[in-house]
């Protein structure tokens, strides 16, 4: 393991350094990568998924083991390279600097998350064609309509608040990967804060589009009727959750990680 890291100050430069790349990028390339990260998200849902299907484990360590095993995304994320939504409101330091524009930002984050969504419907596509969701005796099935309706019911403050937690915790994921200098620096920090954030049931809009429409296939196709709240796993339901939990996830790393760390280790004084 690398003995030396960089400083949050540096780290916040490296920041700012590669929101520049990332405004500028061709639309193309930036979609393409998008598709890729939100295909990653939804391979370590999909992990998550099929361990919380073994009903015989208990509650604590159910979560925070399938925590650690939706890791799977971010790692993929980091180190294979793509364009995620909620690690690119980091951008903002690069804004409040002056550095990029306020239209070159939004051109990434619109992209990046059409790109996402588009990524995780591929995703879902394969993992149903796959027939994953027959394993252990279909319990999968009912899993992917349980997961998927717990994050339709609750009101919308509660969806908010749980994005803005979300997104403190991914983007300061991201922040300890920009630190890192080597791959197992990398994955072992970002460990903890991911696993921390699905343990605690937030609210992640794009392991969202992998789960809701996930979740809505298997109602279509019969499965988990008697679940509580299956019923909302619609169009109008889906596009709730993830209006909601985008504009949450954008304040917690936007304003509160982002703007948070440029003003200590950026702003004029």
């Amino acid at each position: 393991m690398s003995t030396e890291v960089l400083s949050p100050a540096q780290v916040e430069e490296k920041v700012e350094a590669v929101a520049q790349t990332k405004a500028t990028m061709p639309l193309a390339k930036m979609f393409v990568l998008a598709m890729l990260a939100g295909a990653f998200i939804s391979f370590g849902a999909l992990y998550f998924t099929v361990f919380l299907s073994d009903t015989t484990l208990s509650w604590g360590p159910q979560r925070v083991v399938g925590g650690l095993v939706f890791c799977l995304g971010l790692v993929l994320v980091l180190l294979c390279g793509a364009e995620l939504f909620t690690g690119n409101s980091l951008m903002v330091c690069a804004l409040a600097s002056r550095k990029i524009s306020l239209r070159g930002m939004l051109r990434n984050w619109v992209t990046v998350w059409l790109g996402n969504l588009a990524g995780a419907l591929v995703v879902v596509a394969i993992v149903f064609f796959a027939g994953i969701y027959q394993m252990n005796g279909e319990s999968v099935a009912a899993t992917m309509v349980s997961i998927a309706a717990g994050k339709v019911t609750p009101d919308a403050v509660t969806l908010f608040f749980r994005g803005i937690l979300c997104n403190i915790f991914v983007c300061l994921a991201v922040w300890i990967g920009f630190a890192g200098k080597a791959a197992v620096d990398k994955v072992v920090g970002i460990l903890l804060p991911i696993s921390g954030f699905v343990a605690c049931g937030f609210e992640h809009c794009v392991a969202n589009m992998y789960f809701l429409p996930m979740g809505a296939v298997m109602v279509a196709n019969g499965y988990g009727a008697d679940v509580a709240g299956a019923a909302s796993l619609n169009m109008s339901g889906i596009v709730y959750n993830l209006s909601v939990v985008t504009l949450g996830n954008i304040v917690g790393g936007a304003v509160l990680v982002a703007l948070a760390y440029w003003f200590v280790y950026h702003r004029d004084n």
